[in-house]
């Protein structure tokens, strides 16, 4: 039986949303959607192992001002519902200031997320837990997680916005490749209450 784990990078696949495509993602039917695409290409069954979501909390001061209690305590909540989703995992890295730009805004940086996302990929793969793997993201720091994947005959995706929205060299090095098209995006775009 194959085996599909989806790997996301929260950072982009967010970004993307919320600046090409001006939606919030339901993560829910965006996976199931992902999964759609990949077993509408695979020849035997495909069964959706797992979903790995990787993100950061939002940076707060000592003390936090009210505003940002106020974005952790979202941020918190919505982690807490991704969690409740079945075979759906959360892993978190941490964000770091890094001072301010020229413009005086503050400069944030995620720390563990890449290495966290490329950690679970290689060993799910060398392990043989999967024979397929996902991946949400533009950053070509996942090259070598990809390497190590194919070594292990995994099948590959890279599942990516539009051009310039992702690194060339993780896109060539995917043995597949799925666009996050506008049409696309709105089949998995979150209901407003």
């Amino acid at each position: 039986m194959a085996r599909l784990a989806i790997f996301i990078d929260a950072g982009y696949s967010n970004a993307l949303a919320r600046d090409t495509f001006k939606l919030r993602i339901d993560y829910d039917e965006f996976r199931m959607q992902i999964h759609r695409v990949i077993a509408e290409n695979t020849v035997e069954p495909l069964d959706l192992l797992r979903t790995y979501y990787y993100a950061c909390l939002p940076y707060q001061s000592s003390p936090p001002t009210p505003e940002e209690s106020g974005r952790m305590s979202r941020e918190s909540s919505f982690f807490a519902a991704l969690r409740n989703l079945s075979s759906f995992t959360v892993r978190e890295g941490r964000l770091v200031f890094r001072g301010h730009d020229a413009n005086g805004q503050p400069i944030f940086q995620q720390k563990g997320v890449d290495l966290l996302l490329g950690l679970d990929f290689a060993l799910l793969s060398a392990k043989h837990q999967i024979t397929h793997a996902a991946v949400v993201s533009g950053d070509s720091d996942l090259i070598p997680a990809f390497d190590a994947a194919q070594q292990e005959g995994i099948n590959t995706w890279h599942i990516h916005g539009p051009e310039r929205s992702y690194a060339r060299e993780l896109w060539q090095k995917a043995d597949n490749r799925f666009e996050m098209t506008p049409e696309f995006m709105a089949t998995v775009a979150r209901k407003q209450p």
